[in-house]
């Protein structure tokens, strides 16, 4: 049988996911940043600054941060004297993570361009792991799952920040409405691709619940597994233990 995953709302032979993925980051890389403040009105700044919060990184921690290519979570890992590897599997991303590294003077980061699903990192060398906003984008999520639980240390921390459905009711429709129709609009007039932030809102229609994403969390061999919501689920902090 032809394995197949979601890309948006089409399903697609799982070969071409990659590739199709690849292609929407590279668009747009160069507006990423901008394009995030646009769309959420800046609230994502105080979403990773909670996210970064729980992770609780320490002077000298080794953390990866998967699909971390511009930087922002990296940058306030680093701030609390983590040290911090930035992964990505698009090279467009991880060069504007660079150049943005270089203008804040920010030294010390290590820059790798990885699959998140074949990491070619040692087994248990990380203290955590952490990735925003980037599993949804994944071929195989459980591989992804499973290759985060190799590479940390026994004791180590999984921490994931990943958008979803709210189930706020009135708010639901809205949110339903704006990722639909605004977002696609607000691409094409910033970042001239109405086409990837298409994507994009569909990716989190298709991307599993809180409970199904943390059931396979679980599966991946991780603990004490936690979900933590925000704005009734349409933003949510997952997090599990490798004991």
């Amino acid at each position: 049988m032809t394995d197949t995953v979601s890309f948006g709302y089409e399903d697609i032979d799982a070969t071409e996911k990659t590739g199709r993925v690849g292609e929407v980051f590279s668009s747009v890389a160069a507006k990423y940043d901008i394009m995030n403040d646009a769309m959420s009105g800046g609230m994502h700044r105080l979403w990773k600054n909670r996210f970064v919060a729980r992770v609780k990184p320490q002077e000298g921690e080794a953390i990866l941060d998967m699909a971390g290519g511009t930087g922002d979570i990296a940058f306030r890992l680093a701030e609390r004297g983590a040290s911090v590897t930035v992964s990505d599997i698009n090279q467009d991303m991880l060069d504007v993570g660079i150049e943005r590294a270089m203008e804040r003077g920010i030294d010390g980061l290590v820059w790798s361009r990885q699959n998140a699903e074949e990491l070619t990192f040692s087994s248990r060398i990380f203290d955590a792991y952490t990735i925003a906003f980037g599993i949804r984008n994944v071929t195989h999520i459980d591989k992804a799952l499973r290759e985060a639980h190799r590479v940390l240390k026994f004791g180590g921390r999984f921490f994931c920040l990943e958008f979803s459905q709210t189930d706020w009711p009135g708010f639901k429709d809205i949110y339903d409405l704006y990722s639909h129709k605004v977002m696609p609009q607000i691409g094409k007039a910033i970042a001239n691709d109405e086409d990837s932030y298409r994507y994009l809102a569909e990716s989190i229609r298709r991307f599993p619940k809180p409970a199904e994403f943390e059931a396979m969390i679980r599966d991946a061999g991780f603990e004490n597994t936690r979900v933590e919501s925000i704005l009734g689920g349409a933003v949510n902090i997952h997090t599990g233990w490798k004991v």
